[in-house]
């Protein structure tokens, strides 16, 4: 991380990096192709819906559970201090179909539920990462693919493009407490 004043805001650092970088996405679920890390909680709440994610996937996803997911490692960025990788099959997250759709939020909006209710947060997050206690850009991950990246003539910023999923993150007053952070550390940039 480069030096930067600290902001915490519900008990995250917040990296000011994603009020200036430049980001735009031609959405086709291209981020999924690696798959993305579950809390352990989350991990067990997809198995607990098995029986009906299962009839929504297509011929390019496994209907074996047994091959959704990796084994679970320790990682303190998640609440259980675990998390769960999903498998990468056919060349993408088990959980997308051959359309670029997340069939756990396909399961979501057919239950007339927020779409993001069943997915895992660090897959809402993306291009957002909590790494080590700080909300940043997963510019790793944004650096391997096409359509889903940083591109140096776009206006838009990483953090005006996700407002949905930081507003999901740490709340309205959260999102407000970084908006005036945001303004403040801009004129001071400047």
């Amino acid at each position: 991380m480069s030096d930067y004043p600290e902001l915490i805001v519900n008990g995250l650092k917040i990296d000011p990096k994603i009020f200036t970088f430049p980001f735009g996405c031609k959405c086709n679920g291209e981020c999924c192709y690696y798959g993305v890390y579950a809390d352990l909680k989350e991990y067990d709440h997809i198995l607990s819906m098995q029986n009906r994610l299962i009839p929504l996937m297509d011929e390019t996803q496994p209907k074996d559970v047994q091959k959704w997911f990796e084994e679970p490692i320790d990682d303190d960025d998640f609440d259980s201090g675990k998390c769960v990788g999903t498998e990468v099959y056919e060349g993408k997250c088990v959980f997308l179909n051959k359309n670029g759709l997340c069939i756990i939020q396909s399961l979501a909006i057919e239950d007339g539920i927020d779409a993001w209710k069943y997915k895992p947060l660090y897959c809402i997050l993306f291009p957002l990462t909590i790494y080590e206690g700080v909300l940043t850009i997963d510019d790793e991950h944004i650096d391997r693919l096409k359509h889903c990246n940083k591109a140096e003539q776009l206006t838009t910023n990483i953090f005006d493009y996700c407002k949905d999923e930081i507003i999901h993150l740490l709340g309205d007053e959260g999102y407000q407490k970084l908006v005036n952070f945001r303004d403040e550390y801009i004129l001071k940039c400047e």
